[in-house]
């Protein structure tokens, strides 16, 4: 058990292309529920069926996602400004990880870094493409 986490796009037929998924990005997940919660806490069901037990309503609630956030999100990166975020099933900090040989990363870099930034691209693209996208999580 833990923090799954996925981005998808969805065209006007209703069809879904994943985009990016990520396990125990901790800062990411607290970056877009700040977003959510930015947004109004946008959510067609009922939060109080959402599991909400471990401090957190942000759970199994599909964020949709804008150039105007997707920006910020790379400002964010860029700056490496995530917030720290912690839970129950979150794990460790997600920039305090190392490589894959063990090696701290360098200043500015973090272990999803890469697969960040090209979610951002891939996003952009399908928003560009007159899809929408979306962020969800479940812990």
């Amino acid at each position: 058990m833990g923090l799954d986490m996925y981005a998808y796009s969805i065209d006007k037929n209703g069809e879904e292309e994943q985009l990016a998924d990520w396990r125990k990005h901790n800062r990411l997940h607290g970056w877009m529920e700040e977003l959510w919660e930015d947004k109004g806490r946008p959510y067609e069901g009922n939060l109080d069926d959402v599991n909400g037990d471990f401090g957190s309503q942000f759970n199994c609630i599909p964020l949709e996602l804008t150039f105007e956030d997707l920006k910020e999100l790379q400002d964010v990166i860029d700056r490496k400004v995530m917030p720290e975020t912690g839970g129950f099933f979150f794990g460790e900090d997600s920039f305090g990880w190392t490589d894959e040989d063990g090696k701290p990363f360098e200043e500015g870099d973090y272990f999803y870094k890469e697969t960040d930034e090209q979610f951002i691209k891939k996003a952009c693209q399908a928003i560009r493409d007159g899809k929408k996208v979306y962020y969800n999580s479940w812990w």
